[in-house]
């Protein structure tokens, strides 16, 4: 079986959010099960560390058509922890200061779209299966359907489209779908969808198969409320819908041997957890207290997240004996919020704007609660990382949250949920957590039940590996 997993970020070479952890660990985990896995993306070279651009090799160059224009594209390939990426290189559309959010984005990734299906020929790897992920590679499956399918060399190829968030669909006007994207006015229905070019509807109505990132998003996005309006041609194509749920890379997140901690500590031997997080107290100017509960928060401020639920009840929630800690960075109405909070409870609230990914580690480490009260998560990774580090998550039942924790009240509960995106149902879940918290014995159980969560991408990348026979026919 050989997978292209084509992707617009990964890790280590450009990354902005959860898709690019996503695009390193999984090919990783399915080269662990034979997969012959390969990634192919942009090469940003802006982005990109600059030891990393010296491992750099050169393969050749070809040029792209991008409906009327034929593009130079440099072919590049790396390895980094035993996965081949091919990196596709045209500064004119990526050597940019950001990844997205740039006034052509959608003549950007019409090209790589087309440049991933020219440079099959060029890479000596020949793909069962190419794997697109969110809008970015969108065109993918439709280019395929209109230009690829039956050249030699390109036989028998099926695609894969997940869903990494619907938020996110690539939506321009129809104006180019012939000047910008090559599509003819014939084929307009593949990419058509409410009098605009979509994307990631056309990812969906030409893909062999539809993914997203849990299986309880798969079932929400067929809901108006969750699906951005795509809710529509997802219930038409429900038969080749599933979820499938992420892991995490439980080598960089492991609390064992993280780096970036005080004191490292496991499951069955958790004692240096308390050393984490008086560091934690220390390095934020809260007061050491081993028995004051430090809840926490590492997220973008979005309103998605939840945080209008936060912002409702925060007064109460602070009345309780406990410590507060928030990273993030996003919008300004939630971080000029959380800066006046931090002033108004100072020693017992710490807010820190931005993203430091030694202070997240830290954080885990030290934390007792970790809140995520998401409106919508797809899946979510900081609940199962959280849960590795001893933290002990308050989520919402939604997306992957509602997949990954089972409430405390349960048997086998490793967290404290709620279900009505209600602030003071969130309060109500954040008080029975405060109260176990008091009872040492329960607590210890509770956090030793999450520690030993297997939430790694092995089983992840099984169901991906099941997906992959089911579609090409191969056992194999």
């Amino acid at each position: 079986m050989k997978v292209l997993f084509a992707t617009s970020e990964a890790y280590p070479f450009a990354v902005s959010g959860g898709l690019g952890d996503v695009a390193y660990a999984l090919p990783k985990a399915l080269r662990k099960k034979v997969v012959g896995c390969r990634v192919i993306m942009p090469l940003y070279t802006e982005q990109m560390p600059e030891e990393l651009k010296a491992s750099l090799q050169f393969i050749t160059n070809i040029t792209v058509p991008v409906s009327w224009r034929m593009q130079y594209c440099g072919i590049f390939q790396a390895k980094y922890d035993g996965v081949t990426y091919i990196l596709l290189d045209n500064e004119f559309y990526f050597k940019r200061a950001s990844l997205y959010g740039e006034f052509d984005d959608a003549e950007r990734f019409a090209f790589f779209a087309r440049a991933v299906l020219e440079a099959i020929p060029h890479i000596d790897f020949n793909p069962d299966v190419i794997h697109c992920n969110d809008w970015q590679t969108a065109l993918v499956p439709p280019y395929y359907r209109l230009y690829y399918y039956n050249r030699p060399g390109y036989e028998n190829i099926k695609t894969i489209m997940t869903i990494h968030n619907i938020q996110y669909q690539g939506r321009y006007s129809k104006q180019l779908l012939e000047d910008v994207f090559g599509i003819p006015n014939w084929a307009e229905s593949l990419v058509e969808y409410d009098d605009d070019v979509n994307l990631l509807k056309g990812g969906i109505e030409s893909a062999d198969r539809v993914t997203t990132v849990s299986p309880t998003y798969a079932n929400e996005i067929m809901d108006p409320w969750f699906s951005y309006s795509l809710d529509r041609i997802l219930r038409e194509r429900s038969y080749k819908l599933s979820g499938i749920l992420n892991g995490i890379d439980v080598d960089l997140y492991n609390p064992e041997t993280d780096k970036y901690l005080a004191a490292n500590f496991s499951a069955d031997k958790p004692e240096n957890k308390a050393v984490c997080k008086a560091d934690l107290q220390r390095s934020l100017g809260l007061p050491e207290n081993p028995d004051v509960p430090i809840v926490a928060m590492v997220t973008r401020l979005a309103s998605h997240k939840g945080l209008e639920l936060v912002k409702f009840v925060f007064d109460e929630l602070m009345a309780q004996n406990i410590q507060f800690v928030l990273l993030g960075s996003g919008e300004e109405e939630y971080e000029m919020f959380f800066h006046l909070k931090s002033l108004e409870y100072e020693g017992r609230f710490a807010f820190r704007c931005g993203f430091d990914p030694a202070l997240a580690h830290k954080i885990y480490a030290g934390s007792d609660i970790f809140l995520m009260p998401s409106k919508q998560e797809p899946c979510g990774l900081s609940q199962m990382i959280a849960l590795r580090y001893g933290c002990v998550p308050v989520v919402r039942q939604t997306g992957g949250l509602n997949d990954t924790i089972l409430d405390a009240g349960e048997p086998e509960g490793v967290g404290y949920t709620f279900k009505t995106y209600n602030a003071h149902d969130m309060a109500g879940a954040m008080y029975r957590a405060i109260g176990c918290y008091a009872n040492k014995k329960e607590w210890k159980k509770l956090t030793h039940r999450g520690m030993a969560t297997d939430n790694s991408w092995v089983k992840s990348a099984g169901d991906y590996l099941k997906l992959y026979k089911e579609v090409t026919g191969k056992k194999k």
